[in-house]
C-alpha cells in the first residue's frame, strides 16, 4: 500500500500529536506520510516544496488564517492541490461553511474528533480528489480529441471544397470563357463544417453542358460522406452523361448497393440537366427535387422550369426500380437557369412562415437587371433579413448558368 503524503498545520503540537495518534489508529485502512508545520507561513512554503495529496488544516493560526493557506493552495495548479479537511472549533459552522465555499472537501469540529469521523472525512476527501483529478484528465483528453476532430474536420472541409468547381468549362469545349456560349456561377453556405449539397458543371460532349445539383438528407459528417459517394459516382458514369433518366437511374442503383447495410437510410434528392448549346435544348430529369428556375430575363418572366408531360422521379437511396422520366424544353439566348437546393426556400421567419418558392420568384422578378453572381448576393441578402435566426438551418446551394448565344 502506498503512503499518502499528508501535511497537518496546527500550531498546538499537543492536538498535532493527537491527530498523528488518531491516523496510525486508522493505518490498517490507509497510510499516511507525515508532515507538520505550526503556522500559515510553513505551510505555504511546505506545499510549494512537495506534492501533498491530503492536508488538515486548522482554522485558528498564528499570523494568518486557515482560510488564507486554503486561498494560496487554491492558487496552485490544480494536479498540486491537496485536498483539504478544514479543523475547526466547536461552533465554528459558519466558518466550515465558508472553507468549503472555497474548495474544502469537508471539515471537522476538533472537539468531536474521533478515528470514525477522520476517517471517513479523509476517504471522502481523497475520493473525491480523485474524481477531480480523472474528469480533469479526461476534460484535457477530450480537449485534444477535439483539437484533432477540427483539424480533421477542416481538412474534410477543404476536401470537399475541393470538389466543387472553381473553374467553369467553356462550351463548346476550348473556347476561350469571353466567348462561351454559357457562363455558370455559384453560392454554397453549408449550415455546418461539412454540407450534404453538392453540385457539379462538367462537359457531356463538345457543345453539351452536363449541370448536376443534388441534397443529401442532413447534415454534417454523414451527409458530407454521402455527397462524397455521389461525387465518385459522377466520375464514374460520364459515358452515360447524356441520358438524364439513365445518369439518374444508375447513380440511385450503385447508391443503393454502397448504402445498402446502414441502420438508418440515407436519401438525396437530384436535378441533373443537360444544356446543348447548339440547339438551345435542355433535357433534364428529377430525383425528388425543387425543380430549376427558369428566368426569361427578355420578358421579366420567372418560373418552375417547364416541360410537357414533366414528372419528377423519387429521392435518389429510396427505391430499388425508380425511374426518372427525361424532360425537354428549349431555353432562349439571354435567358437564365438556377438549380438551387431548398434550404434557400424553407427558411423561416419569427412567426415560423416559410421564405417559399413565391418570394424566390419575386425577388428574381424585381433584379431582373442585376448580373446572375450579383442577383444571388442579393437574393441571399434578401433570405437573411426575413430569417429569424442569423444562421441558415439547411445547407444552401444556388447554381446559375446564362445563356450568351445558341447555335454553331
Amino acid at each position: 500500500m502506498n503512503s499518502i503524503p499528508l501535511l497537518i498545520v496546527e500550531d498546538n503540537p499537543i492536538y498535532a500529536e493527537i491527530l498523528r495518534q488518531l491516523l496510525g489508529v486508522i493505518s490498517a485502512d490507509l497510510q499516511f506520510e507525515i508532515d507538520w508545520v505550526d503556522n500559515a507561513e510553513k505551510a505555504q512554503a511546505a506545499i510549494q516544496q512537495k506534492n501533498y495529496e491530503l492536508a488538515l488544516l486548522d482554522y485558528r493560526l498564528p499570523t494568518a488564517d486557515g482560510l488564507t493557506v486554503l486561498a494560496g493552495i487554491r492558487s496552485l495548479p490544480e494536479e498540486r492541490q491537496p485536498a483539504v479537511i478544514m479543523l475547526t472549533g466547536m461552533g465554528r459552522e459558519e466558518v466550515a461553511v465558508e472553507a468549503m465555499k472555497r474548495g474544502a472537501k469537508d471539515y471537522l469540529s476538533k472537539d468531536a474528533l474521533d478515528t470514525t469521523s477522520l476517517l471517513r472525512a479523509i476517504s471522502s476527501a481523497l475520493e473525491r480528489r480523485r474524481l477531480e483529478i480523472q474528469l480533469r484528465q479526461n476534460a484535457s483528453e477530450l480537449r485534444e480529441r477535439n483539437t484533432q476532430l477540427q483539424t480533421d474536420l477542416k481538412l474534410s472541409r477543404e476536401i470537399q471544397e475541393a470538389f466543387l468547381p472553381h473553374v467553369y468549362p467553356s462550351f463548346p469545349v476550348n473556347t476561350p470563357a469571353e466567348k462561351s456560349a454559357l457562363n455558370f456561377c455559384h453560392r454554397y453556405l453549408p449550415t455546418t463544417v461539412l454540407g450534404g449539397d453538392f453540385f457539379d458543371v462538367f462537359p457531356v460532349s463538345d457543345h453539351e453542358a452536363g449541370l448536376l445539383i443534388t441534397d443529401v438528407m442532413g447534415h454534417g459528417v454523414r451527409a458530407a460522406l454521402v455527397t462524397a459517394i455521389l461525387r465518385a459516382l459522377v466520375g464514374e458514369l460520364e459515358t452515360i452523361a447524356t441520358d438524364p433518366g439513365k445518369f439518374l437511374t444508375e447513380i440511385n442503383r450503385r447508391m443503393l448497393g454502397i448504402l445498402r447495410n446502414p441502420k438508418s437510410p440515407m436519401f438525396a434528392t437530384a436535378c441533373y440537366l443537360v444544356m446543348d448549346t447548339q440547339t438551345g435544348q435542355a433535357r433534364f430529369a428529377i430525383a425528388g427535387h425543387p425543380t430549376p428556375i427558369h428566368f426569361q430575363r427578355k420578358v421579366g418572366k420567372v418560373a418552375p422550369l417547364s416541360a410537357a408531360n414533366f414528372q419528377p422521379g423519387p429521392a435518389l437511396g429510396a427505391f430499388e426500380n425508380a425511374e426518372f422520366p427525361v424532360c425537354t424544353t428549349t431555353l432562349a439566348a439571354g435567358d437564365t437557369l438556377v438549380l438551387y437546393t431548398d434550404g434557400i426556400v424553407d427558411v423561416a421567419d419569427k412567426n415560423g412562415k416559410l421564405f417559399g418558392e413565391e418570394r424566390l420568384f419575386e425577388t428574381f422578378r424585381q433584379r431582373a437587371q442585376l448580373p446572375t453572381a450579383q442577383l444571388f448576393d442579393a437574393l441571399l441578402a434578401e433570405v437573411h433579413n426575413f430569417a429569424a435566426e442569423p444562421e441558415f438551418s439547411d445547407d444552401v446551394c444556388l447554381l446559375g448558368m446564362d445563356v450568351a448565344h445558341v447555335g454553331r
